[in-house]
């Protein structure tokens, strides 16, 4: 039986409860959130203690593994914390609010081999995603051209209101790129490969004062075998449009937009189905945390890191302090 703890009971908690309920042999032992009231309500539906302080739950039922739902200026802290417990994680993206942060975290699980961590980059498991790296490394697409990918949605004064840190550069780390656009940019460098050179710019253009983060990005990643993406990503949409992908290969095109389309350039289409969500969590985070966390859990006895640890979410995070450094110059 593997037991489990989670820290920050805000929105996306819904999906790592309904996923550690799922799983056969594990146990959910604790909530906690600084919220009290908030801490309260979701141990009441979960039936276990809550807790206002990670510390005296981390003492009090030390859990195997701990998720971290919180805040990004806390996943860093947290995350540490936990380490420093020996106990396994499975964080949200980004890895932290800043890079800083984020390279501690990764120190400190080069230090500490036996404690795992997993980072919430869900949407490798997509079943459009997996089809995808399973046609490119195939090799019957013949070479990578290159990729566009689209994000456009729709966030109002009240999507911040409701949780202040996310218009606040200083806690989040930023808007529309780390918080929403950060999926998208790990899978264009986890298909198409090492991103070699970045360019882009990220600005505020509709979002009002005092929120002082970007709700528009538009980015170029090189990519080290010669392709070249480009990503355009805005919370200024006036809907949640799907996120379109597509891929340019010298004998196909590749456009996922919910579901996969491989269009050759004999004339074949074939398709791929995605999942449909199932969850009380947002639709538009994907279907597969749940593959991601039970992957997670049957990992925890193997001698190898998890393969979306910290270091692979370093590359993600990287790329977006690039973006953010480059606007502040321009």
């Amino acid at each position: 039986m593997t037991t489990a703890a989670l820290i920050g009971c805000g929105d996306v908690s819904i999906v790592h409860l309904e996923a550690i309920e799922a799983l056969a042999d594990s146990q959910l032992l604790a909530v906690c959130d600084t919220d009290p009231v908030t801490a309260a309500d979701v141990a009441g539906r979960w039936g276990v203690p809550p807790f206002a302080d990670h510390h005296s739950m981390l003492a009090a039922v030390r859990p195997d593994v701990v998720h971290v739902c919180t805040p990004h200026d806390q996943h860093a802290p947290v995350v540490l914390d936990c380490l420093a417990a020996g106990v396994s994680v499975i964080v949200e993206k980004p890895l932290a609010h800043t890079l800083a942060e984020a390279e501690k975290v990764v120190a400190a699980s080069d230090a500490a081999p036996a404690a795992r961590i997993g980072v919430c980059f869900q949407n490798r498991y997509n079943q459009t995603v997996q089809a995808t790296r399973r046609a490119l490394e195939s090799g019957s697409l013949g070479a990578v051209l290159g990729g566009t990918a689209t994000l456009s949605w729709h966030r109002t004064a009240d999507y911040y209101r409701a949780r202040p840190w996310r218009g606040e550069a200083a806690r989040s780390g930023g808007g529309v790129l780390i918080n929403q656009a950060i999926h998208t940019i790990d899978l264009m460098q986890w298909l198409l490969g090492e991103v070699t050179a970045v360019s882009g710019r990220a600005g505020r253009y509709l979002l009002d004062p005092p929120i002082d983060i970007e709700d528009t990005a538009s980015v170029v990643l090189e990519h080290a075998g010669g392709a070249r993406t480009v990503v355009f990503a805005t919370n200024a949409g006036v809907v949640d449009s799907p996120i379109t992908t597509e891929i340019v290969t010298e004998q196909a095109t590749l456009l996922i937009r919910q579901d996969l389309t491989i269009t050759w350039a004999d004339g074949r289409v074939e398709t791929v189905a995605e999942r449909r969500a199932a969850s009380g969590g947002r639709g538009y985070w994907g279907v597969s945390h749940k593959l991601l966390i039970a992957d997670f859990y049957a990992r925890l006895g193997d001698a190898e890191p998890f393969w979306i640890g910290p270091r692979e979410a370093m590359k993600s995070q990287r790329i977006c302090a690039q973006v953010y450094d480059l606007s502040a110059d321009g």
